[in-house]
């Protein structure tokens, strides 16, 4: 809608309305006490269950994330998250199964495949979670949970659909589970073999990565930056590339809200101004913008913002000098022939730092790695880390295009034919 400037000026009487009454753009619906009730039945009956679960339960609130927490543990089902659902489960508890999807844990994928019932709350069954649609999850029953009426049979057909706001109605099936178990014990060793299926799963290790002691990796950087800040009141927020992927591997999140990240759209430039903003909304925390060295420039004119206004961000950049998810895929599926992916003129991070009045770190080994970054944590004012990393390190685990998302790839060297002639065409 278009107004010109002259009508945008002019003056007019106004008149209000005696009451203006206020419409949400979706009406939920009140609480099917049938459906709940079928959930909870296929619950009981299930063996192989798993909680799937995505960025609405963020969305829905605290409440409902403790209604989440409540109910895996007294189901006993474990859970796994799409990339904008990390922190609506504690990755402290024995039920978590890490982030599913192209760059998931080998466990959650594995569980998600061979699960016999799916309850997928908040979650839309994007591309990057369902892998090739008809290989995914073949044998399960599904459960989808959303508030959006039209998410519903939209990429994935469900046998149970309830449309509803997640919190609402997991809380809603919690309530239904304890009265159905109080009236009726289920056996506590129903699920033993499918705990001990994900246990082997988990032995792989799928996201270990070939440490060194000349270089730093990034998986390794990220690993250092977790425990650092651990017991801290810290804030992620992230650009969007590999970056991305290896901090949603390697940082672990017990609580929501924590982790701001672009998914979807993937909008490169996110993470400065998202530290910005969470910043001044939380001036006693740590908050760290984990960036990329190309995906920071698309906004570093924000340090700016964040210098002026003293909100001492830390914007901590594993510098590879590439675009580096770009060049994942010219190396997987052009058989190495890069282009525009690297960048050979790129600004020397630390002089640009203190070029806005900030401060500017670098780190270049493993050896120095702890100390610089303990220095950047106590730093009372905005600081650009530069932390030079391997320059052609891949993020796996990866399901290829084209591929189930059971048909992972668990790392090693890249020969070129990961993704077959159909998975090309996906991309």
């Amino acid at each position: 809608l278009d107004i010109p400037k002259d009508v945008q000026f002019e003056e007019a009487p106004y008149v209000s309305r005696d009451q203006a009454v206020m419409r949400d753009c979706i009406t939920t619906p009140a609480i099917n006490d049938r459906q709940i009730s079928q959930a909870v039945d296929l619950i009981r009956r299930a063996r192989r269950p798993v909680f799937y679960t995505g960025g609405g339960m963020i969305n829905a609130g605290k409440a409902a994330c403790d209604a989440l927490r409540a109910l895996a543990r007294e189901t006993g089902v474990p859970v796994t998250s799409t990339l904008m659902g990390l922190g609506a489960f504690p990755a402290s508890d024995p039920l978590w199964l890490g982030m599913l999807g192209m760059h998931g844990s080998f466990e959650a994928n594995s569980a998600m495949h061979d699960c016999d019932l799916m309850i997928a709350i908040g979650a839309r069954f994007d591309d990057r979670v369902t892998g090739r649609l008809d290989a995914f999850s073949p044998g399960s029953r599904k459960i989808h949970i959303d508030i959006d009426p039209s998410s519903i049979n939209k990429n994935v057909q469900v046998d149970l659909s309830i449309v509803g706001d997640a919190g609402a109605v997991t809380a809603a099936i919690l309530s239904e589970w304890r009265a159905s178990v109080k009236e009726n014990p289920v056996d506590s060793g129903r699920l033993a073999l499918w705990r001990a299926q994900i246990d082997q799963w988990r032995a792989k290790k799928s996201f270990s990565f070939e440490t060194s002691k000349e270089v730093i990796k990034p998986q390794h950087a990220i690993q250092r930056l977790f425990e650092l800040t651990r017991g801290r009141d810290v804030y992620i927020t992230t650009e969007v590339g590999q970056h991305q992927m290896w901090a949603a591997q390697h940082f672990h999140f017990d609580d929501p809200n924590r982790w701001l990240t672009s998914g979807g759209l993937g909008t490169m430039g996110y993470g400065l101004p998202a530290a910005v903003g969470v910043q001044v909304a939380h001036p006693n925390a740590l908050v760290i913008d984990i960036a990329g060295d190309a995906s920071v420039q698309m906004t570093m004119q924000e340090m700016s913002t964040a210098v002026q206004h003293d909100l001492p961000i830390k914007i901590f950049i594993l510098n590879n000098a590439y675009l580096g998810m770009v060049r994942q895929w010219q190396e997987l599926l052009h058989g190495g022939r890069y282009s525009h992916s690297y960048s050979e003129s790129l600004p020397d991070f630390v002089k640009l730092a203190e070029a806005y009045g900030g401060v500017g770190m670098r780190a270049t080994t493993p050896a120095e790695l702890d100390e610089k970054i303990k220095a950047m944590i106590d730093c009372p004012k905005p600081v650009l880390f530069d932390c030079v990393v391997t320059q052609e390190e891949n993020v796996f685990p990866m399901i290829p295009s084209g591929a189930a998302h059971n048909e992972m790839l668990l790392g090693g060297k890249v020969t070129g034919d990961e993704i077959g002639a159909e998975g090309r065409k996906l991309v």
